[in-house]
């Protein structure tokens, strides 16, 4: 961490409150999303909340997350962060949290922030991948964990139509109606289509993204895979700015969040991409646009 970062959180730590950042991995099968729930039904960030405070000695822990990511997602470097005022060594934070949650979610580092750091406000870009496994037999493992899909699906087609997405543009075709982004418009870093044995991974990085907008790329790609529409359909569906132009979304279990990227000051842990059993798979960059 910088000398000037490292300063302001000493400043902060010296008033008696400490801002923590999390990383964490989760699979969200079972929640409704990350979002604390008003009714009180699972969720992410309810579980985190409840381990961080037994971990303060029973101090309540309110947190912020990088990507309010949906029921059913997941999530391999979501990264969160809370004020409070218990002093903790970043080793009990980890290891505290991880004896108090439950099997499907792990705090995989924690690290003392100045309080210019925001988990949501201070990210830069975003990266999804959504796994596909094509099979005719659906199957017995990993069944919540990738999204099955019986057809055929011609990769290559599925690339050409990608680059429609590629750059800046106005998404809202790709929107769901419940959505509360200020604007469509977002900038696609990149947008790899990968192959793994059956799985194939589609990888997005953005500025940003819209409510469902990695779900409804998926369903796109994947009818133009199966050869049920033309290639030129994705910049169709693009160019129409209506959602109902562009099919069925697709289902959340392939979906996870795998990085957030922060300015370099801050000095985060970098982990490897996931998911785990990706583990193999290239890490294919682009430079922003």
């Amino acid at each position: 961490m910088s000398d000037a970062v490292q300063q302001a959180a000493a400043s902060t730590a010296a008033v008696g409150v400490y801002r923590i950042a999390l990383g964490v991995e989760y699979k969200g099968s079972r929640y409704r999303g990350f979002q604390r729930q008003r009714d009180g039904v699972p969720s992410i960030q309810l579980a985190l909340e409840n381990a961080l405070s037994k971990v303060a000695g029973g101090h309540p822990v309110s947190l912020s997350c990088a990507g309010r990511t949906d029921a059913l997602v997941h999530a391999c470097a979501q990264v969160v962060h809370f004020d409070t005022p218990v002093s903790r060594s970043m080793h009990a934070w980890v290891m505290g949290a991880n004896m108090n949650l439950p099997g499907d979610i792990s705090v995989t580092w924690a690290k003392q922030m100045p309080d210019t750091f925001d988990a949501r406000f201070s990210a830069m870009a975003r990266r999804y991948r959504y796994v596909i496994y094509n099979d005719q037999i659906r199957p017995a493992h990993l069944a919540e964990e990738v999204t099955w899909n019986h057809r055929p699906l011609d990769i290559e087609r599925m690339r050409e139509a990608a680059k429609a997405f590629v750059g800046t543009h106005d998404f809202s075709a790709f929107r769901a109606r419940q959505c509360q982004a200020k604007s469509p418009i977002k900038t696609i870093h990149h947008l790899h289509l990968l192959e793994h044995g059956r799985l194939i991974v589609i990888d997005v990085r953005a500025n940003a993204f819209l409510h469902h907008m990695v779900r409804n790329f998926a369903g796109v790609l994947m009818t133009i895979g199966a050869g049920e529409r033309p290639v030129e359909w994705a910049r169709e569906v693009l160019e129409s700015r209506v959602r109902r132009t562009g099919g069925v979304t697709a289902h959340p279990y392939g979906l996870y969040l795998v990085q957030v990227d922060y300015p370099e000051h801050f000095e985060l842990p970098d982990r490897f991409l996931g998911p785990h059993f990706l583990s193999g798979l290239p890490d294919v960059r682009q430079s922003p646009l």
